[in-house]
């Protein structure tokens, strides 16, 4: 039996600030991404050390998730991401480590993150999440394909509920826009709801 999914929470982080269902809730001006996740991170009383040795794009994923999952069940929550550049922003660090012959030091605390999905697993840990994961590449955000795919997950019995996230960071510029789908809440999931969110 299919039915309409809704959009239960939703959030933003861009240019040192967060937004909660559409309201402002934290906001660093002028300062970089490490200082202004670090200081977002502590905000919110989180406990999970291993935050500080991610990557940008997965602490950007992990903190976006924790605002929307950190209240709530989420035993049986799949995991939906997606961005334009993949871990590229990773990527490039890691190739600047082996690219000089001289100066040859690979390192693998930052290799690990040379794949998106990587943010999907430290997501996972945190809480105990056993559900479906995927992260998908696209060049602009793609709300029908979130639409389409929370709905065979929720259709199916594959999830109760799915986190979706366009997550991207490249170069110091970053976004993170996510939500939280199932069979309640107050916004009804369509292309259309999603892309005005997602443009608010």
């Amino acid at each position: 039996m299919t039915g309409k999914q809704y959009i239960s929470g939703y959030c933003s982080i861009e240019n040192n600030t967060v937004k909660l269902n559409g309201q402002e809730i934290f906001n660093v001006p002028d300062a970089a991404f490490a200082e202004f996740a670090k200081q977002l991170y502590r905000d919110m009383e989180t406990d999970y050390p291993k935050f500080f040795k991610m990557d940008n794009l997965s602490k950007l994923s992990f903190l976006a998730a924790e605002l929307l999952l950190k209240d709530g069940d989420n035993e049986n929550t799949a995991l939906l991401f997606a961005n334009a550049s993949s871990s590229l922003d990773t990527d490039v660090k890691f190739n600047d480590s082996i690219s000089d012959k001289d100066n040859y030091f690979p390192s693998p605390a930052v290799f690990v993150y040379t794949l998106p999905n990587i943010c999907l697993g430290e997501i996972s840990i945190k809480h105990k999440l056993y559900t479906e994961n995927s992260f998908f590449i696209f060049d602009t955000f793609n709300s029908e394909f979130f639409v389409n795919y929370a709905a065979v997950l929720l259709n199916t019995d594959k999830a109760a509920k799915v986190l979706c996230g366009w997550v991207e960071f490249l170069n110091d510029e970053y976004r993170a826009f996510v939500y939280l789908v199932s069979v309640n809440g107050t916004i009804e999931h369509t292309p259309q709801n999603i892309q005005t969110l997602y443009l608010s």
